[in-house]
């Protein structure tokens, strides 16, 4: 891939199994997006002649942060940027945030949203968008929201995640959302066999088998396309959400 370097993408990168590592390109500068391993990161910077300038970690699990160190030993000077609170447990982050916080990457404001749920320290990463970059609004959502779903809760609670959705669900409806799993087409399959005549979950899930077969990617996804398919995103209690996230717990496709 030859790219332009005024360009400003977001550009997939899918690593074992079902992970996508995103790595966000202005001009001959790059940001990366929970890195699970290096070296397909590494190839690919090198290749487009882009440095890399920081890395956005959303939380502590290994098939996030695996590949940080390596990149790190090859671009020394680059930022990575995590949850104050997850200090001890993501401890080459070199600058913490906290929720609300707000900083500038690649000349774009960047705003960090707390969503614990997935695990207790969770963070997403908001861009706001500007008419100067032509951009939509973007979500990094690691694994709080996924295309038609959103992460187990390995360590938080279900109001507590209930409450994280609720959060991402009231931003824009045009902000894309960029997570770091390749789960929709699983997700919406659950989806149908709980409500199999939903038109909004048909449609999309027909789509999303046919991006599949030709070996795109579902996603990004929109804040919009989440409200009118996502089954956690319409729950209206934390009650209901938990008995749906136990459903699809125990769930086999």
């Amino acid at each position: 891939m030859e790219l332009e370097k005024q360009d400003f993408i977001i550009h997939p990168i899918p690593v074992l199994t079902d992970n996508i590592i995103w790595i966000w390109v202005k001009g001959d500068q790059a940001v990366v997006v929970d890195p699970a391993i290096s070296q397909p990161v590494i190839s690919w910077l090198e290749e487009n002649e882009l440095t890399l300038t920081s890395v956005l970690q959303t939380h502590h699990h290994q098939d996030h942060i695996g590949g940080t160190e390596d990149l790190l030993k090859i671009w020394p000077s680059s930022s990575v940027i995590a949850a104050k609170s997850d200090l001890d447990r993501i401890p080459f982050q070199t600058i913490s945030v906290l929720d609300n916080d707000s900083f500038v990457l690649l000349e774009e404001e960047i705003k960090v949203l707390e969503v614990p749920g997935h695990t207790k320290n969770h963070v997403t990463y908001y861009l706001g968008g500007s008419k100067m970059s032509r951009m939509h609004p973007v979500l990094f959502s690691g694994d709080t929201l996924f295309g038609g779903g959103c992460g187990r809760l390995f360590e938080g609670t279900p109001n507590q995640m209930f409450n994280s959705l609720n959060r991402l669900k009231a931003l824009p409806g045009e902000t894309k959302i960029y997570c770091a799993h390749e789960y929709t087409e699983d997700n919406l399959k659950w989806a149908k066999t709980i409500y199999p005549d939903d038109p909004n979950i048909r449609s999309r899930l027909k789509k999303v088998i046919k991006q599949r077969s030709k070996g795109l990617q579902s996603l990004p996804s929109t804040i919009l396309e989440e409200r009118k398919s996502n089954l956690f995103f319409l729950s209206k209690s934390s009650t209901e959400f938990a008995k749906l996230r136990l459903h699809k717990d125990n769930w086999t496709n």
